[in-house]
């Protein structure tokens, strides 16, 4: 693996809830990905206040982001996810208005919500990630197909939680799995399929947590699996092996900051029988749902929920939530269970 230039992020740690002011957390929105926004904003509004901080909802969907300019809050937790809310959108209005937030900034935002533009950048970079095609038709999609061969991946280029992705079995599911991809993105990401472990990785304030593997019942870690499905089994750590964990996490963190991204995130990967780590996607706002991983990673390291949300938080006190300047060799890591 190609290391980069890497930028350096540590903890700003908060420990008077009036130090973070009036705080929105933005959540809802109008993307395919809004039920799972509700979940998410509902939760880290409980943890927060909970925890004393003055938080209060508000879904851009129902209400203005002018009448959000003349609120007086002093900053935001983004649990806005999909389009509108990952994808440097937010990010691009909030830094408009001088309004620090939570994660990443406009440009790496972009890019990880891009999967198209994320593999050409980890292609560039010499970082490992699956053979993958841009498609925008059904010619572009049967030459995909010629040129990764079946099982084949299908999906858009421009949604999370697997929103208008399909596994193909078969030549004869690609049209329809085109169809139900085009229907949300009018550019579609073919990959080829890795058969092995699927595992992530979230990262927190420039540090690693630990692994979590996911085994599903279903073809695929699809929707359902991830928010519904009560059949899906985590391990964590998911690796199996001390030397396998700590290189997973090493790439998790090089995906990372290749990108741009700081705050908190999470990386998602396949390793197939030749054990490399091969990278799928960096997200820059994960779910914080009760089926969430970056919840479950955060509690094998000694970080239960309402800490988790805080120490989010907390990264909006460095500059709006960009990294500060610098780089690196290696990261720190959180210690299984520390």
């Amino acid at each position: 693996m190609m290391a980069g230039t890497r930028t350096v992020e540590t903890r700003t740690a908060i420990r008077n809830a009036s130090d973070f002011g009036r705080v929105a957390v933005m959540y809802g929105g109008s993307s395919s990905e809004r039920a799972v926004s509700l979940d998410t904003g509902t939760a880290v509004l409980r943890a927060l206040r909970g925890r004393g901080v003055d938080a209060h909802g508000w879904d851009p969907a129902e209400q203005s982001m002018q009448d959000f300019a003349g609120d007086n809050f002093d900053r935001v937790w983004i649990a806005l996810h999909g389009p509108g809310g990952e994808d440097g959108a937010l990010q691009g209005l909030l830094q408009w208005l001088n309004m620090p937030f939570t994660g990443s900034g406009v440009l790496a935002s972009s890019l990880a919500m891009d999967k198209v533009r994320s593999k050409h950048l980890f292609r560039a970079l010499a970082l490992p990630t699956p053979e993958y095609r841009v498609v925008r038709g059904p010619d572009d999609a049967r030459l995909a197909l010629r040129a990764l061969g079946l099982p084949l991946i299908l999906k858009p280029a421009g949604q999370g939680s697997s929103v208008g992705m399909s596994k193909i079995f078969d030549a004869a599911e690609l049209d329809a799995a085109l169809e139900l991809a085009l229907s949300f993105e009018p550019t579609v990401l073919a990959e080829r399929c890795i058969v092995g472990d699927e595992l992530t990785v979230g990262i927190l304030q420039g540090e690693a947590l630990p692994s979590i593997r996911i085994e599903t019942p279903h073809a695929f870690y699809d929707y359902s699996a991830k928010y519904e499905s009560e059949r899906t089994r985590y391990i964590c750590p998911g690796t199996r092996s001390e030397t396998g964990e700590r290189e997973l996490r090493r790439a998790a963190l090089a995906a990372f900051s290749e990108l741009g991204c700081s705050g908190w995130g999470r990386v998602d990967f396949m390793t197939g029988a030749d054990g490399v780590p091969q990278i799928l996607e960096v997200n820059t706002v994960p779910g914080m749902t009760s089926h969430s991983l970056v919840p479950m990673a955060a509690q094998q390291a000694g970080i239960d929920f309402p800490e988790l949300c805080w120490r989010i938080l907390e990264t909006s006190i460095s500059v709006a939530g960009v990294a500060p300047a610098g780089s690196r060799d290696e990261s720190r890591e959180v210690a299984n269970g520390a």
